[in-house]
């Protein structure tokens, strides 16, 4: 059974820092893609970041910058480091595995996702 178990949210003011984490069990974790997605309230769920199978990267243009997915594959774990936090970076934040793409369609596995909530 696959599970996808994320970590590190919570209440930080503007300007802060918070690092996520995700840790994968029962899949083949260097074979997929893995990606943060969020979802603010009243919102559509969009991707934050994606980490392809050799390590390419890309960022939403609403967190380039700022935010540096990274993963560590001996530990089957993928991370966000989220820095000069925004208030408008306010959402549930969910790790994902799949393959690579923008959709949530495409990603086959999802955590519980973490709240992250940044006060002004």
């Amino acid at each position: 059974q696959v599970q996808l178990v994320e970590s590190g949210g919570g209440l930080v003011q503007a300007g802060g820092s918070l690092r996520l984490s995700c840790s994968a069990s029962g899949l083949t974790f260097s074979s997929y893609v893995m990606a943060w997605f969020r979802q603010a309230p009243g919102k559509e769920r969009e991707l934050v970041t994606r980490i392809g199978r050799f390590g390419s990267t890309f960022y939403s243009d609403s967190v380039k910058g700022r935010f540096t997915i990274s993963k560590d594959n001996a530990k089957n774990t993928v991370y966000l480091q989220m820095n000069s936090l925004k208030p408008e970076d306010t959402a549930v934040y969910y790790c994902a595995a799949g393959r690579q793409s923008s959709r949530p369609f495409d990603y086959n596995y999802w955590g519980q996702g973490t709240q992250v909530t940044v006060s002004s």
